[in-house]
């Protein structure tokens, strides 16, 4: 019995020792590679998820545990990093990866959908954020990242909503860095290009305007191209390798762009004359 009280002692201690991330959305997608990819770099990972009793495969990991973590619900969010904090004693890095992917014709969106995109991928992370500060605060040190998109700073056709959001999280993570620097508080941006992930799939929200046929050539023109990336991006385990240099190394670096072709459309839309840009979009999408 002494025997075993030292085993799980020394474990306790062990969990305390590791560095620890707390990821949302890490069911599927970018949040799931990027919670293999820490636990196999011996890390404690805190895997939050909406439905955590129909995870199979994370719990099977060394060091992971899941909780339950609505990015909409505030009691919910509190209730998850408390947990956390409990069972690893404290939160190093902050991944806010849970995401919304709502795209389409805008005049045929509701109000539900532009709410939804809205309360997920910002009013969600600004939710998990600021209940994140206080202990980061204490701590005096954390890294909170934040998985944004080269649509954060570039836009396409039929993206109106979706770029809308990504680019308010470019925004507030960038000006939010200010405030929180004198507390030694990091904020970081993951800017993914075309990942295959669930975006493209079942996740997908696609407002497609049926009952707008004035928008049937249109939209037709632009889903061949926008789809291509459910067979050409590539997958979620290079965005994971991106935030975990994000989250270990020294640098004040705030942008991490990730994945083809994000560097180098981030790169174009820089220096090449806004109306140039738009024309190379538009010749992209033959409209």
């Amino acid at each position: 019995m002494f025997k075993k009280l030292i085993l799980a002692l020394s474990h306790k201690t062990q969990l305390i020792m590791n560095k620890t991330v707390f990821i949302t959305g890490a069911s599927s997608g970018i949040g799931k590679a990027t919670a293999h990819y820490f636990a196999q770099n011996g890390w404690n990972v805190a895997a939050t998820m909406r439905s955590p009793e129909k995870e199979t495969e994370l719990p099977k990991l060394t060091n992971v545990k899941l909780f339950q973590l609505d990015v909409t619900d505030n009691e919910s969010i509190t209730n998850a990093i408390e947990s956390a904090v409990n069972q690893f004693g404290k939160i190093d890095v902050l991944v806010n990866n849970a995401g919304y992917g709502a795209d389409g014709v805008f005049e045929a969106m509701s109000d539900e959908v532009i709410e939804n995109q809205f309360n997920t991928n910002v009013f969600g992370l600004m939710r998990v954020t600021r209940a994140i500060i206080p202990h980061m605060r204490a701590n005096k040190a954390g890294t909170i990242i934040q998985i944004a998109s080269m649509g954060g700073r570039i836009t396409f056709p039929l993206f109106s909503i979706y770029h809308a959001t990504k680019f308010a999280v470019e925004g507030f993570t960038e000006s939010l860095q200010y405030e929180l620097k004198p507390f030694n508080i990091k904020l970081k941006l993951i800017e993914p290009g075309t990942i295959k992930t669930e975006f493209y799939g079942k996740g997908r929200v696609a407002i497609t305007g049926s009952n707008l046929p004035e928008y049937k050539e249109f939209v037709e023109k632009c889903e061949k191209i926008s789809q291509a990336p459910a067979k050409n991006g590539i997958t979620p385990d290079k965005v994971a390798v991106s935030i975990f240099k994000a989250a270990t190394g020294n640098s004040n670096k705030l942008r991490y762009p990730s994945g083809k072709p994000a560097p180098l459309l981030l790169w174009l839309r820089k220096r090449l004359p806004e109306s140039w840009f738009f024309a190379m979009v538009r010749s992209s999408y033959k409209i």
